[in-house]
């Protein structure tokens, strides 16, 4: 009888060890082909009132669309900004930022009084459309919001829209808090350093943000401060008195809720993402890891078992860097050399005016182990409106040209391009242009389709950019929010050929279409992107004269 049993047993667990060999064999690295993923983790949407989400709970729908309304047809609630900045409350935030050594502060205070503090909160301040683009709100919310420090945690600044622990239950005293937090309160950085809050605050460079005007960027430090104390009392203003009230003791509490669901978890599960569905990638391009989240990265136990990590030069100020997660199995971490200095060098020859900010790109050399082959490899974060992505594909097309021949070359990146181009906004097609032009093409070959889109989101009026908010019934209009072409794969022509692309909004390599998303369960605002890319043998030295010929005649032309 158990000759019997272990004889029909035998099959079965011959089967199902044939089986775990077989999965086992599908994640090895095959030496034809490279497996890659690239993905922008948006590392600093900290706001769990930011975006359009479907909640359950209809006191959320009730309190974002009595939001909506008041800020469509404030009528007379539309108060002057001074009534919640008061001239006191102004008086002692130029105290703190003089006390701290700031410049030019009387003179943003100058201009606060004359320009600012008598409009109206809501026609003149919050849906000033040049304040957007000047960036005077969104830059401090941006350094400030959500802070990384070197114990794990975050600290967060008193304001409605992120994920503060504390309640205010008077104006008063959310000043008290705020003006404490950023002057202050002194933490102790992810990065290593100390500082308080306010010292993260920056100068606003009028190269990367064009509307700023020359004495706007010189007093830019101090006027962002104040502008941001100003929108920050006006947020929490706001939603104590929209609907009549009705929600003055309701919204805080449920935004700690969604910022269980939606916030306070987002690295974990954007790890888990990656660990359960590209783990078994050869390298994975990241962009806008926050400093929490590299230190996760670092301590993960099956991603830093299987991959080592690369992490863009930054100045820890701010929080969004490129990284690179490269495959034990498949290249030598010893190898991995920085080409950084060699790239900063051949940027800066174009001059200051490439939006590029520290930690914006990572480039590195490492080797094939299976291959022996050099690879170039480079993730990249571009600008919003995705100027800066074509001046650093040039530079990168520049600092190939100057390795070793057989040198391979992958670039993941989130280019910010977009479905239809503008003299301020980066064009899907006319980038492609440009890439075929130095010889590369991409995961989606030579001309992408616009429509094919890796982004699908709308921003609320409960952050700080309100020029690009979207009301609700417009979500699914064209024209609307971030719906665009924005993430690639390049790699020069002829190096390697695509056997397949996939998007990802689900975390589950599937993609939804139409479904907007950051989601409950989907992290970020970007889809991850990720190809199966098969190793074509080299060209033959004529083969690649001619190709380097047609295009000067190209470029001549």
């Amino acid at each position: 009888f158990l000759a019997c049993v272990l004889a029909a047993a035998a099959p079965t667990e011959a089967a199902a060890a044939g089986r775990g060999l077989a999965r086992r064999a599908a994640t090895l690295p095959d030496p034809a082909y490279l497996r890659v993923a690239t993905w922008n983790v948006a590392a600093i949407n900290n706001n769990p009132f930011e975006y359009w989400i479907t909640h359950d709970d209809p006191k959320y729908n009730q309190m974002m669309q009595d939001v909506q309304a008041f800020l469509d047809e404030p009528g007379a609630a539309d108060v002057a900004v001074s009534t919640v900045l008061t001239e006191a409350m102004l008086g002692e935030l130029q105290a703190k930022m003089t006390e701290a050594g700031w410049d030019h502060v009387d003179e943003a205070v100058a201009e606060w009084r004359s320009q600012y503090a008598g409009r109206q909160i809501i026609a003149g301040f919050m849906k000033d459309k040049d304040l957007g683009k000047k960036r005077l709100m969104s830059m401090p919310d941006r350094t400030t919001n959500t802070i990384n420090l070197a114990s794990g945690q975050t600290a967060t600044r008193p304001t409605a829209i992120n994920c503060y622990g504390a309640e205010f239950a008077s104006m008063e005293q959310w000043w008290a808090q705020w003006k404490g937090f950023m002057f202050d309160t002194k933490l102790s950085l992810a990065s290593g350093k100390e500082a308080t809050p306010s010292q993260l605050v920056g100068k606003i460079s009028r190269a990367k943000y064009p509307a700023l005007t020359e004495a706007e960027e010189a007093m830019s430090r101090p006027l962002s401060a104040i502008c941001q104390a100003a929108f920050d009392g006006i947020l929490v203003h706001m939603l104590n008195t929209v609907g009549g009230g009705a929600h003055k003791e309701t919204w805080q509490p449920m935004r700690r809720q969604m910022c269980v669901a939606l916030n306070s978890r987002k690295t974990h599960r954007t790890l888990a993402i990656l660990s359960r569905s590209y783990a078994d990638s050869d390298a994975i391009f990241l962009q806008e890891v926050s400093s929490a989240m590299v230190a996760q990265l670092r301590e993960h136990p099956k991603l830093s078992r299987n991959f080592s990590l690369h992490v863009a030069p930054n100045d820890g100020k701010r929080d969004q860097i490129s990284v690179l997660l490269l495959s034990r199995s498949r290249f030598d971490p010893a190898s991995a050399t920085s080409l950084n200095p060699a790239f900063d060098a051949l940027l800066a020859g174009l001059g200051s005016d490439v939006p590029v900010a520290p930690g914006d790109v990572l480039v590195l050399s490492a080797t094939d182990a299976l291959t022996k082959q050099t690879y170039v490899l480079a993730s990249f974060h571009g600008d919003t409106d995705g100027l800066a992505t074509v001046p650093v594909v040039k530079t990168m097309a520049q600092l190939l040209a100057k390795q070793p021949a057989g040198t391979r070359h992958v670039f993941g990146m989130d280019a910010n391009t977009y479905a239809v181009g503008s003299a301020k906004q980066q064009g899907v097609s006319e980038f492609a242009a440009e890439y075929r032009q130095l010889g590369l093409t991409s995961c989606w070959g030579d001309a992408p389709d616009p429509t094919n889109i890796t982004t699908f989101n709308a921003r609320t009026y409960l952050q700080p950019q309100l020029n690009k908010a979207v009301a609700y019934k417009d979500l699914a209009s064209p024209g609307t929010g971030d719906k665009n072409p924005k993430d690639f794969l390049l790699f020069p022509k002829g190096s390697f050929g695509v056997e397949s692309t996939t998007k990802d909004n689900t975390g589950q390599k599937a993609y939804v279409e139409r479904q907007p998303f950051p989601t409950l369960t989907f992290p970020s605002d970007h889809g991850v992107l990720s190809s199966v890319l098969k190793l074509l043998p080299p060209p033959s030295p004529l083969a690649s004269e001619l190709r380097t010929a047609r295009r000067s005649l190209r470029a001549a032309e």
